[in-house]
């Protein structure tokens, strides 16, 4: 059995400042409590870059930023763009939401293009892609998600993730729905992405037993705004 302590947990958080109404004041108050716990990044809005990195420069948690975030929807020159800029500004790690409507178009030669197109941007300047299918828009489709773990391993993305965890679905009814990481979603990421490429959850992932569950099936990374109430459980359960 797997021996854990509490950083353990951390190091697989990253803490996620991409509400858009977040004040600069909150975005240093939260780097802040990301520093405490020692978090693997925080996640935040590309504008925020440089004051993240007055808190966070020379620690151990690391600036992530977002590409085409949370819809998907710019053009690959757009996301190429963002990327660098976002880059050259400091961040060490890139979230990007992949295409979704050419997801569902299942024209997988224009996602490879895109995935490429960024991985060659990451590689550059050797930070991490972290690609996001959003699940919740691809209705349930499994042979899609199947398909874009095989792109992401052929293009060589570092990780796989769930969800942006701000999409919600209208259905027939008119009511919004939203699952976020779902068990079934992570056991196949896991199953279809290259061993290389590693998975992350977010969406309804902001509960230290849900971590748990979503390690063992082969999580490494997690998205969440949760930091401070997952860590205060992880130290009563494992210690410091």
């Amino acid at each position: 059995m797997e021996t854990l302590v509490s950083r353990d947990i951390a190091k697989m958080i990253d803490h996620s400042l991409l509400q858009p109404y977040l004040t600069d004041a909150e975005l240093v108050r939260e780097c802040e409590v990301a520093l405490k716990w020692h978090a693997a990044t925080v996640s935040i809005k590309p504008y925020h870059i440089p004051l993240a990195r007055k808190v966070l420069d020379g620690t151990d948690v690391e600036v992530g930023s977002v590409v085409s975030f949370p819809h998907g929807n710019a053009t690959i020159a757009a996301k190429v763009f963002e990327t660098r800029q976002e880059l050259e500004m400091g961040a060490t790690q890139i979230d990007m939401v992949l295409n979704v409507g050419k997801a569902m178009s299942r024209d997988w030669a224009y996602i490879e293009d895109e995935l490429c197109a960024v991985v060659a941007e990451t590689k550059k300047h050797h930070a991490l892609l972290k690609v996001i299918f959003e699940n919740d828009m691809l209705h349930g489709n499994d042979d899609i998600k199947i398909e874009l773990c095989r792109i992401c391993s052929r293009a060589r993305v570092d990780f796989v993730k769930t969800s942006t965890g701000y999409c919600f679905n209208k259905g027939a009814d008119g009511k919004w729905t939203y699952e976020g990481a779902t068990e079934h979603d992570i056991i196949l990421m896991r199953k279809y992405s290259a061993p290389d490429v590693q998975v992350k959850a977010a969406g309804n992932v902001g509960k230290l037993d849900t971590i748990l569950r979503m390690r063992a099936l082969g999580v490494t990374r997690i998205g969440t705004g949760q930091l401070e109430h997952i860590m205060q459980d992880a130290i009563a359960r494992f210690g410091a």
